[in-house]
């Protein structure tokens, strides 16, 4: 039994909008998916920090859950800034029920049980939204709440957060989010969403109690990190 992470797949089977367009690291990256998922097992949990699928709705996104669904275990997913098939929990549950897809389950203002540890996590917010101008203070103050709802759902257990956005990075923070998880003692915060040239920005380690780590596909080689066994 372990506990994985990794965020980003970017899947595109029901949509014309694959990732090898970039090329790089991206170049054959659902092969480089399938293998790297190989590693884990019927007893693990996977959590999966955002950005999923291109999908526009669920029926767009049935051939990417079908390749989520086929990783063994249990499966945790995070919304990312591209997950625009999200939609309302129930929707999102019957969906899977019709596909006979019982282990998938959204981390969303709820928190998850795994080797004594609560897995907490929200999609957060980044520092992108202020500077193209759209920065909304309700959306912003809605993700801070649902942070919280998660945190406090894990009562004395001891938590790990997941995240899509980076609650820091290089030449920026995010207070709010950052002293959320000073206040719950998060021993750990994981986020996807950098790619690319700005994997040298991101900022990892230990800062103020929490171990930080980015955990996006093309960063770890599109290869899920075991956390914990």
């Amino acid at each position: 039994m372990a506990l994985y992470a990794i965020g980003d797949l970017h899947l595109a089977f029901g949509v014309d909008k694959p990732m090898d367009v970039f090329g790089g690291a991206w170049t054959g990256y659902v092969d480089k998916l399938r293998a790297g998922l190989s590693r884990i097992g019927p007893e693990d949990t996977t959590v999966i920090l955002g950005d999923v699928c291109w999908a526009l709705d669920l029926s767009q996104a049935k051939e990417d859950f079908a390749f989520v669904a086929a990783i063994p275990g249990r499966k945790l997913i995070l919304k990312g800034n591209h997950d625009y098939w999200w939609t309302t929990a129930a929707k999102f549950y019957r969906f899977c029920a019709e596909n006979g897809w019982d282990d998938i389950f959204l981390l969303h203002n709820n928190c998850y049980e795994y080797g004594g540890f609560a897995l907490c996590g929200t999609r957060g917010w980044f520092y992108e939204e202020d500077k193209e101008g759209t920065h909304d203070e309700k959306v912003f103050r809605r993700e801070l709440i649902r942070l919280e709802t998660s945190l406090k759902a894990a009562g004395e257990l001891p938590r790990l957060c997941f995240l899509h956005y980076p609650p820091r990075y290089r030449g920026y923070t995010c207070p709010e989010i950052l002293a959320l998880l000073k206040q719950y003692r998060v021993a750990a915060c994981y986020y996807g969403h950098l790619h690319s040239d700005s994997h040298k920005l991101a900022v990892e380690g230990d800062f103020d109690g929490t171990h930080f780590q980015l955990l996006s596909a093309d960063y770890i080689n599109f290869t899920p990190v075991k956390l914990l066994d």
